[in-house]
């Protein structure tokens, strides 16, 4: 059967397209040597059990390598340590064949505690015999370990870890315990009461930094696209695809696999791309985008999940997006270090910022909410007007920032109290997604996002508009300068290039004006 891109579970290299895990691998296994325990927490569906898998096979030319994953164990089995002790025997048994080398009486010993669970001293008193008598040292690797994060049974399962570790010369025990889950273990806190106070207690603060990025690279993601060119050469710009992928995506491992699954399934079957080779282009990945952003999936799910579980997320992402603030990462703030562990921010240079592009847009229209937009008279008036804006397939974005000046000073013109600065931004927004909607895609672009000034970069039907959007300040010409007009359209690769200026002066000239720099040609709406 021929390989496929594969977005609903773990990859291997046998039946899917994949990047190259060899040196993540490498990086890992090196861990592992220096006897280290540690977490791999990143957000989900970031590749962490196709690692798991991959770095099991590689780790058994060394080591025995017990593979558990705590999503197979139910609720009930976390309820007491009998329970656990019974359940995790269970698994242990299941997965120790031939290759684990199982010494019979430790096989026995695990029967017993299967049927009638012991405590968890019981239990580790029995691995630690197995790894004593073990050919090869033992690694543990644990997938899905959210599943007990939240319980204390699993809180002194972590304690009974660290404390064979802490006297792993006196007492046999793993070469290497690696949990993988989104909840970053190590500094899980547990509370503990000796009956006068309560006690703040870490139980895996033994666990090793984990350094490995996770994220494919945009040169990780060509050497996938060159297998799959290898197989159906359609004649694809390999290297611009995959920048262009790596561009939208931050490398996030599902987002890019997503996108390849649906430029290689679903684009071929459309009136727009006949073949894998028309899906294979620039314009493909727009469309896949479009697409992306449009539909349900598990990822979307989850993140809307955390917003409604954590306030704070929806706040600092609100802040993020609309207000052009900048954040600064402090890994101890509650809220930073929370969104960056559940993947929707990264650390960029000191600062926050949303992880990346199809996040972003993807959290805009979700703020830009069905309730708002149906309730919003500028939304209104685009819906109106949207039959005006294309021409010949063609987005006429001049004719867009003329009427949005019209009807944004017809409808709040006279009431300037109503508006925060960041509203402007939200206001152009709200206009341009009924003109855009189905065919179009947008994003903002991070670079220059912040008080003063936001990029909206408008794709339609492959073609590129980029629509600064700033607090006004004056004469923008005149304040930057031919040169640096020239320079910012050099970047972008366009000669036209789009302003909107909110102007929040009371004695304002609002209009649209066409500022020409040689062959580059602004365009300005002041509102």
């Amino acid at each position: 059967m021929s390989r496929y891109f594969n977005a609903e579970g773990a990859c291997n290299a046998a039946e899917h397209y994949m990047v190259n895990l060899d040196e993540r691998i490498r990086q890992i296994k090196e861990l592992v040597d220096r006897n280290k325990y540690f977490t791999i927490n990143r957000a989900r569906q970031y590749g962490k059990t196709t690692l798991l898998g991959a770095l099991a096979q590689y780790l058994r030319q060394m080591y025995l390598v017990i593979e558990l994953d705590f999503q197979l164990l139910s609720h009930g089995d976390f309820e007491t340590e009998k329970t656990f002790t019974a359940a995790l025997a269970r698994e242990l048994l299941l997965v120790s064949g031939n290759e684990l080398c199982i010494a019979e009486k430790i096989k026995k010993r695990l029967e017993l505690i299967s049927e009638q669970g012991v405590t968890l001293s019981v239990l580790f008193l029995t691995l630690s015999e197995w790894c004593a008598e073990s050919p090869k040292p033992i690694v543990l690797m644990i997938d899905e370990v959210d599943s007990a994060t939240n319980n204390q049974v699993f809180l002194d399962f972590l304690s009974q870890l660290r404390g064979y570790y802490i006297h792993r010369k006196k007492r046999p025990t793993f070469q290497s315990v690696i949990l993988a889950g989104v909840y970053d273990i190590k500094n899980l806190k547990q509370k503990i009461s000796d009956g006068s106070t309560n006690k703040v207690n870490s139980p895996w603060n033994i666990a090793a930094d984990f350094p490995v990025d996770l994220s494919f690279s945009a040169e990780e993601i060509a050497g996938m696209l060159h297998s799959y060119e290898i197989d159906y050469q359609t004649g694809m710009h390999v290297s611009a695809i995959s920048e262009l992928l790596y561009n939208y995506t931050a490398g996030y491992p599902y987002l890019v696999s997503r996108l390849c699954q649906i430029m290689d399934e679903r684009l071929p079957k459309s009136s727009r791309f006949p073949n894998k080779k028309a899906a294979w282009t620039t314009a493909g990945v727009l469309e896949a985008v479009k697409l992306l952003l449009a539909e349900q999936n598990p990822l979307f799910d989850s993140l809307l999940h955390k917003l409604e579980d954590f306030p704070q997320l929806k706040q600092l992402l609100y802040a993020l997006l609309f207000t052009g603030q900048t954040i600064v990462y402090n890994a101890d703030d509650a809220a930073i270090s929370t969104a960056s562990m559940f993947g929707f921010i990264k650390n960029q240079n000191g600062n926050a910022v949303v992880a990346n592009r199809i996040f972003e847009t993807r959290l805009y229209n979700m703020f830009l909410t069905a309730s708002e937009i149906q309730s919003s008279d500028i939304y209104k008036a685009a819906l109106q007007d949207k039959n005006q804006f294309i021409r010949y397939g063609h987005l006429d974005m001049d004719l867009i920032l003329e009427r949005f000046v019209t009807h944004f000073n017809d409808l709040y013109g006279d009431q300037p109290d109503r508006f925060e600065e960041e509203d402007g931004r939200r206001y152009f927004l709200l206009y341009l997604r009924p003109i855009i909607n189905g065919t179009g895609n947008y994003y903002i672009e991070s670079r220059t996002r912040n008080m003063r000034r936001t990029d909206v970069i408008v794709d339609y039907h492959g073609e590129q508009f980029v629509v600064e959007m700033k607090i006004w300040r004056g004469n923008e010409y005149n304040n930057r300068g031919e040169q640096q007009l020239i320079d910012y359209l050099d970047y972008y690769h366009i000669q036209k290039r789009y302003m909107v200026s909110f102007n929040f002066n009371k004695n304002k000239q609002i209009g649209v004006k066409q500022i020409r720099v040689g062959d580059k040609l602004l365009v300005e709406a002041v509102i």
